[in-house]
């Protein structure tokens, strides 16, 4: 078997592995904090390849050895220390890349693949080798395509001896890949998470909130390569924070979520045109809001400016044992059956897997 079978196996058996304890791997934070640009270290559980073990020579073989037939076999070994009643510890990390990762987890979630709108596909140049050239760099030279002109040259010239076919090309023979620059369509998408960051959220509230958003940027990464990620945190005020006091953050105020999406529609209108990108904003709340004018005003934002440029837009209610939950069934009441409008109740880490579904399940 080659290296290369042998390395496809390898990997098949770590996708097992995975596939075996992705629910722990969906509800515990360890791989995320072992994050490279383009790969996860993922610990799984120590992998024993089986191997044959020779021992030395003339030192007997089946069946030999003192014994009558028949006899029964003596298993009883000659080790001094005691049975023990727990497994060992043997972890192994591997890498495994985001696409991999994420066609894990729409195997497992069952999800569909996304559909970008077509309209906000921007055109990128990509290199492509576009026919032949009588000029180029010698790496791209074309040996089968010179070796051709080479001879029908050979053949034009009478010199061509079919009993001492030597073909030597010369100069003028030599052809070229030739390599143009071809616009080539791609998707770019921009996730905007929203995160009430009032007292009534925990830190166990935001570990849920960080490992959902991890799993939700695996998937979106899978079929946008230029994705990009926004970062909110408000209590009775909003502000753009990056990624790490995004999930370290604790307020103690009021809770005021129209102060969230105005800053979202401000940065959507500001930087991200729908006619190019597309659109997923995220809010994960407890369920408080500082009063029912604010949550109509909310409900106007999201109507008018929001939810007419977004692929979706998110609502995940962490339950606290501080949060009243109301703004879920405000929303649920406002938007019975919006397609764009998405709502999940996320009562603790074990829903998290459900949480991810009702989020990708559509394939906006």
């Amino acid at each position: 078997m080659s290296v290369k079978q042998d390395h496809g196996r390898f990997k098949d058996i770590v996708k097992g592995k995975i596939k075996e304890n992705f629910k722990k791997y969906i509800t515990q934070g360890e791989m995320i904090g072992k994050r490279e640009k383009e790969y996860v270290k993922i610990p799984v559980p120590q992998i024993e390849i089986p191997r044959f073990k020779y021992g030395p020579k003339d030192s007997g073989g089946v069946g030999q050895g003192d014994g009558q037939p028949g006899e029964a076999v003596d298993g009883k070994g000659q080790g001094d220390q005691k049975a023990g009643d727990k497994p060992g510890e043997h972890e192994l990390e591997v890498d495994v890349t985001f696409d991999e990762l994420a066609d894990i987890l729409g195997e497992q979630l069952g999800l569909p693949n996304i559909q970008p709108r077509g309209f906000k596909e921007t055109p990128t140049e990509k290199y492509k080798v576009k026919g032949m050239a009588p000029v180029g760099p010698d790496s791209l030279r074309h040996f089968k395509a010179s070796y051709k002109e080479a001879l029908k040259r050979s053949i034009m010239s009478n010199t061509y001896d079919p009993d001492d076919p030597v073909i030597v090309p010369i100069r003028k023979d030599y052809r070229y890949r030739s390599v143009r620059k071809m616009p080539s369509p791609e998707s770019n998408a921009v996730v905007i998470y929203m995160m009430d960051v009032s007292g009534s959220m925990g830190g166990e509230q935001k570990e849920i909130v960080r490992l959902e958003s991890f799993w939700i940027n695996t998937w979106l990464k899978k079929h946008y390569k230029g994705l990009q990620t926004r970062f909110i945190i408000h209590d009775a005020a909003a502000r753009e924070v990056d990624e790490q006091t995004f999930f370290s953050t604790s307020e103690s105020g009021g809770t005021l979520i129209s102060s969230a999406y105005n800053l979202c529609k401000q940065i959507i209108d500001e930087e991200y045109p729908v006619s190019e990108w597309n659109i997923y904003p995220f809010h994960f709340s407890d369920g408080d809001n500082w009063s029912t004018d604010d949550t109509r005003y909310c409900m106007e934002i999201l109507k008018k400016h929001i939810l007419p440029k977004s692929n979706m837009f998110g609502y995940g209610q962490v339950e606290s044992k501080y949060g009243s939950g109301q703004f879920y069934k405000d929303l649920e009441k406002e938007f019975p059956e919006d397609e764009i409008m998405t709502l999940s109740q996320i009562a603790n880490r074990d829903a998290i897997i459900q949480s991810i579904k009702d989020f990708l399940g559509k394939g906006k």
